[in-house]
C-alpha cells in the first residue's frame, strides 16, 4: 500500500523534503529518499512499503535486545524493506538494503496493516509490539499507526533503532512508544559517515532526549568490530557517554560476526566483550550485559542482572531465557534496591 507521509515539508520545483530522519533528503519528482521507500509521486511524499511486513516474527523481548523491559515476554516483531543507513556490516542487509524496487510490481512483503497486527497480538496474547530488522523510522507513518492502534488494547511498543531520526519524529511517536533500544554504532564520527553513511551528533543528542526528557524505556547497543571500534579508548568513551546521560541505562556490547559487506574482519572475540563490560562497569555504568556469544566461560555471569548496591544477583541469563531470583519483580531481594526498568 502506498500512503502519503506524516512528516514532509514542500520545498520548490516539486521537490519535497522528508523531515523523518536526520539525512533530510530533498526528493525531487519520481526519486527516492536514501531509504528508497519514501518518494516522491506526483509531488507528494509518499511511503510505498505501508501495510508490507517484509518480516513479521514473534520473539522474546530479550532479543531485541530489552532486558528491563518486561523480561520474558513475547514481542511480535515487524520490519519492512528499506533503509536511511548502509552499514556495512548490516545483519538483516537482504531487506534493509533493498531498495531499488517498482512498489507496484515487485514482491515487498505480505499484508500486514496496523489491524492485523494488533488483532494478531490480541488474538495470541503477545503483549508487545517491536518495529525492528530495518530502520523503524523509514516506516514511520506505518509505525505510527500501529503503534496508536496497539495502545488503544493495551499493547505496548519498541522501536529497535539507529537513533538517526529527527526530533519532530521521536516527538511525533513519543505518545505512543514505550521502550527504544538505541545501536550506538560507534564514537568516532569519521567511523559513521565512512561505514554507514550517516553521522554521530543526531545520535548521541536522540539518546540524551529520550533517557532525559521523556518516559520512553531506553536501553543502547554497541556492535564490537575488530579493529573499528573496540579499542579499550572508544569503548571507554561510548561508556563514559552512556553513565554521564544516566548510569541506570543498560548497555549491551555485542559480538560482530562478518556480514554484507564487511568480511574480511574477524567475528569479536570473547575477550573483547568481556574487556567491555569490565569497561562499563568502571566507567559507572549499573547494567552492562554480552550478547552474541553463548556458553563461553568468560562470559558466564556477564549476562546476569546484579543489584548496584548490593551485588546481588537478582536475574540469570542463557541466551534469551532466564531465571529470576527476586521476589518481587525490580525490587533487589536482599537489600530493597530498585531496579531501574519496566518491570509490569
Amino acid at each position: 500500500m502506498i500512503k502519503p507521509t506524516m512528516l514532509n515539508k514542500p520545498l520548490r520545483k516539486g521537490y519535497v523534503q522528508c523531515t523523518a530522519c536526520e539525512h533530510w533528503c530533498a526528493v525531487g519528482p519520481g526519486e527516492a529518499g536514501k531509504c528508497g521507500v519514501r518518494r516522491n509521486i506526483d509531488g507528494q511524499l509518499q511511503l510505498v512499503v505501508y501495510g508490507k511486513a517484509i518480516a513479521a516474527h514473534v520473539d522474546p523481548v530479550e532479543k531485541k535486545p530489552l532486558h528491563h523491559f518486561l523480561p520474558g515476554n513475547p514481542v511480535y516483531s515487524i520490519g519492512t524493506v528499506g533503509c536511511n543507513l548502509f552499514c556495512q556490516w548490516c545483519q538483516n542487509w537482504d531487506i534493509s538494503q533493498h531498495r531499488d524496487f517498482d512498489p507496484e510490481t515487485d514482491y515487498i512483503g505480505e499484508d500486514l496493516p496496523p489491524e492485523a497486527i494488533v488483532a494478531y497480538c490480541r488474538g495470541h496474547n503477545i503483549p508487545l509490539v517491536a518495529f525492528t530488522y530495518n530502520e523503524p523510522t523509514v516506516f514511520f507513518e506505518y509505525t505510527y499507526d500501529t503503534a496508536k492502534l496497539a495502545h488503544k488494547h493495551g499493547i505496548r511498543t519498541i522501536y529497535v533503532s539507529s537513533g538517526f531520526e529527527t526530533s519532530l519524529a521521536l516527538e511525533t511517536i513519543a505518545p505512543y512508544l514505550d521502550a527504544a533500544n538505541i545501536d550506538l554504532k560507534a564514537m568516532r564520527d569519521e567511523t559513521y559517515r565512512t561505514y554507514t553513511g550517516a553521522r554521530l551528533a543526531p545520535v548521541l543528542r536522540n539518546i540524551e532526549h529520550l533517557a532525559r526528557e521523556t518516559d520512553i524505556w531506553l536501553e543502547v547497543t554497541t556492535l564490537l568490530i575488530p579493529g573499528l571500534n573496540d579499542s579499550d579508548q572508544e569503548i571507554r568513551d561510548a561508556a563514559t557517554f552512556l553513565a554521564g546521560v544516566n548510569p541506570d541505562i543498560p548497555w549491551h556490547v555485542s559480538a560482530f560476526t562478518p556480514q554484507y559487506r564487511m568480511q574480511d574482519r574477524p567475528p569479536t572475540p570473547a575477550k573483547t566483550l568481556y574487556r567491555a563490560w569490565e569497561i562499563g562497569k568502571e566507567a559507572g555504568l549499573h547494567y552492562v550485559y554480552t550478547g552474541n556469544i553463548w556458553g563461553n566461560p568468560l562470559l558466564a555471569d556477564t549476562g546476569d542482572t546484579f543489584c548496584p548496591s548490593c551485588g546481588e544477583r537478582l536475574v540469570r541469563r542463557s541466551g534469551y531465557h532466564l531465571r529470576e531470583y527476586w521476589s518481587e519483580r525490580g525490587v533487589c531481594h536482599r537489600c530493597g534496591e530498585r531496579i531501574a526498568g519496566v518491570w509490569r
